[in-house]
């Protein structure tokens, strides 16, 4: 069979050209690192690394949320805790305001100091974090969440949501609390319920904060949660009764209570009064109080379930500062501490449940820190190129390449020409 000069040459430059592609792609995945540089180097492997390089880009973003709402976490707290320091300042000055030696300037200086502190409060509880959201907003981020609606009075314009932030497949992390739950939605008194003298009492009774005895009695059902406790006192003699606000009845008595005493029991100083009867009528509501002084006729004690805002708290501390004394300061003072111990505990509770938020946070940065690395060690495995092994074939591919171009060189010298 004849092979034809052209077809020497066309195959000798095939073979060139073939060994030339080899070693590029050689030189290439040294100098990329890569061992596949198309799909079709390694189809399988290609497509797996796909499927990791997207998991791992996944686990990126869900980084930097982590880290976004380790900020948001973290500006929570830091200003959750100027909060617990501000309330702790007034407390202080609730007690302080006690001292039986200062006067109505001094408590009116007294009142300033609480004053300044409500207007703290308003700022830090309008706090935003570093892309101008309001931390206790709820949803509403781009919304300030408490205003004045009239000096002392504070209205909250948030929602009762949490923003959250994914860090995970299927986990999410809230990085803002509802203004209404830390500064707003605080129980009265001891927690169950809170006491409080009437206005215009004229006597020297000072009623404590009260007692549980039986939660369970306490939060019954048919429990109103709202009573007041009135005094007579007629020929020497003091006596009560114990009202039931919702019904207008005495629970002492069953009836209609009366405009007037006397009332169904004595009254004793420092005494405990129980709201409780073995009848009749019997009743038990599972608590008790105490009232110790001498109440004039017509004083009357509340006992009753509320909720109260921080706000109002401060501002009617600042006012009873202002305006009281004798036992209508002893019981206002009492009350108004009562209701920053509470305050104070639902901000720490609050503060709580964000650095358990953020231990959340920390476990989850943990656990995407390890994932990001396995993701690493695939895609090496996949796609990393063998150096030693790739310098080995390119040394191999530029020797095959050296032989066919001294090969070709001397089948194209071949000639009939040359033996004539």
């Amino acid at each position: 069979m004849r092979i034809s000069t052209s077809t020497v040459y066309d195959s000798g430059v095939a073979t060139m050209q073939q060994q030339t592609q080899r070693m590029m792609q050689t030189q290439q995945q040294l100098s990329t690192g890569l061992s596949i540089l198309t799909p079709a180097d390694n189809p399988v492997a290609a497509a797996q690394a796909l499927q990791v390089t997207q998991a791992q880009a996944i686990n990126t973003q869900y980084s930097a949320n982590m880290g976004t709402a380790g900020d948001g976490l973290a500006l929570e707290d830091t200003t959750l805790g100027s909060i617990a320091n501000l309330l702790q300042n007034v407390q202080t000055i609730a007690v302080s305001a006690g001292d039986p030696t200062l006067g109505q300037s001094d408590r009116a200086t007294l009142a300033k100091e609480v004053l300044g502190n409500y207007q703290n409060l308003l700022g830090l509880a309008n706090t935003t974090d570093g892309s101008g959201q309001y931390l206790f907003s709820g949803f509403r981020g781009g919304v300030r969440p408490f205003s004045e609606s009239a000096p002392g009075t504070v209205v909250y314009n948030g929602d009762q949501g949490q923003r959250l932030i994914q860090i995970g497949a299927s986990q999410q992390v809230a990085v803002s609390d509802a203004g209404s739950e830390v500064f707003q939605r605080i129980p009265t008194g001891n927690g169950s319920f809170a006491t409080q003298a009437a206005v215009g009492n004229s006597g020297s009774g000072v009623i404590d904060g009260g007692t549980v005895l039986d939660p369970a009695k306490w939060n019954a059902a048919g429990n109103g949660k709202d009573y007041s406790i009135k005094f007579s006192v007629s020929g020497g003699s003091t006596t009560y009764d114990i009202v039931d606000n919702t019904t207008g009845k005495s629970m002492l008595t069953g009836n209609a209570a009366a405009a007037t005493g006397p009332y169904p029991d004595t009254y004793t100083s420092g005494s405990s009064i129980n709201l409780s009867q073995a009848g009749p009528p019997a009743f038990d509501l599972g608590a008790q109080v105490s009232i110790s002084g001498t109440p004039s006729n017509g004083d009357s004690f509340t006992v009753k379930t509320a909720n109260q805002d921080v706000f109002t708290t401060l501002n009617s501390l600042a006012t009873l500062l202002q305006t009281a004394s004798g036992a209508a300061l002893t019981n206002g003072l009492a009350a108004a501490q009562l209701n920053l111990t509470n305050a104070l505990q639902n901000v720490t509770a609050v503060r709580a449940s964000t650095g358990v938020r953020q231990n959340e946070l920390t476990a989850a940065q943990s656990a995407g820190s390890n994932l990001s690395l396995q993701y690493s060690q695939t895609l090496s495995r996949l796609q990393d190129v063998d150096y030693a092994k790739a310098a080995s074939e390119l040394s191999q591919e530029q020797l095959n390449l050296q032989a066919a171009q001294k090969t070709f060189a001397k089948v194209a010298g071949l000639s009939l020409f040359n033996y004539l």
